[in-house]
């Protein structure tokens, strides 16, 4: 994960000090790119073991177009529970209940989470009825890959300007074009916002795996992934841990291994992928931003 670290080390050694939402502070650079060849090996990180469970669930949970968390928490994945727990905390409804007390509820009472739990339009309603008005971009995808590859059209918008406003988080991981050549499939994403240390090993992960599920049940090789990003930053409080990964080596990639008989990308759970010669460094720990 060369590609990666190369980041890391441009935003440390070039980086803007710039202040944030959050009011952590970041180390910034604004527009950065990385190419990884999917058939060089699945691109998850080495300097530092990543969460891949949490990976898998999220990205089936954004296939299905839920924007609750419940299935996340059932599933033990915590990435996206402090966001609702802060809008929780400002409500009339909040007892000083922690985190924890508030994920557990979140777990055991359904009513509690179908109120609490979610998370306004993001990805998933996005990606499966945009604009609340039916618009299943996700199937219009993989329709248009199987039936007119040459298309310049091949697009996934996660960006909303008219719910925006109405969303956690308002997506980060923005725009996604997917791209067909000689029975390959590729795939550019447009991130505006990385959160280099915590975040930007998942995206990568994700919309990799995202690209070779979309290969498989449209019948394709795999091509790129490609990875713009908007506003590339380092958060203050990670400095230390992205510096610790710099001082690690590189270790092989490892293989990602798809049940080959599922063939609707709506049909993939979690039992269908397999992670092979995973090796990595120990992970590193770094709170998130919210």
């Amino acid at each position: 994960m060369k590609q990666y670290l190369d980041l890391c080390k441009k935003i440390l050694e070039e980086g803007s000090y710039k202040g944030d939402r959050t009011g952590t502070g970041t180390y910034s650079l604004f527009g950065y790119q990385m190419r990884f060849d999917l058939n060089k090996g699945f691109p998850l990180l080495t300097t530092k073991k990543v969460f891949l469970k949490g990976i898998i669930h999220e990205l089936l949970w954004f296939i299905s177009g839920s924007t609750n968390i419940k299935y996340l928490v059932d599933n033990d994945v915590k990435i996206w529970n402090e966001w609702p727990y802060e809008i929780y905390k400002k409500s009339d409804s909040y007892k000083n209940e922690t985190l924890e007390e508030f994920v557990l509820k979140i777990k055991n009472d359904n009513e509690f989470a179908a109120k609490w739990g979610e998370l306004g339009p993001v990805y998933g309603k996005q990606w499966r009825d945009f604009n609340g008005e039916g618009i299943d971009q996700l199937s219009n995808l993989i329709n248009q890959i199987k039936t007119n590859p040459n298309s310049r059209r091949l697009i996934i918008c996660a960006w909303n300007p008219c719910e925006v406003d109405q969303m956690a988080l308002p997506p980060c991981h923005s725009f996604m074009q997917f791209y067909v050549i000689n029975g390959k499939l590729s795939c550019q994403l447009y991130q505006r916002s990385g959160d280099v240390f915590l975040g930007i090993p998942f995206n990568i992960a994700s919309y990799a795996l995202f690209t070779m599920m979309i290969a498989q049940v449209c019948g394709l090789d795999l091509g790129d992934f490609v990875h713009t990003i908007g506003d590339a930053h380092i958060y203050s409080n990670h400095e230390e841990q992205v510096k610790l990964q710099l001082s690690r080596d590189t270790r092989e990639l490892p293989t990602m291994k798809i049940n080959p008989n599922v063939k609707s990308i709506f049909d993939f759970k979690y039992e269908d992928f397999t992670l092979e010669n995973y090796n990595p460094h120990k992970a590193i720990k770094g709170k998130v931003a919210v």
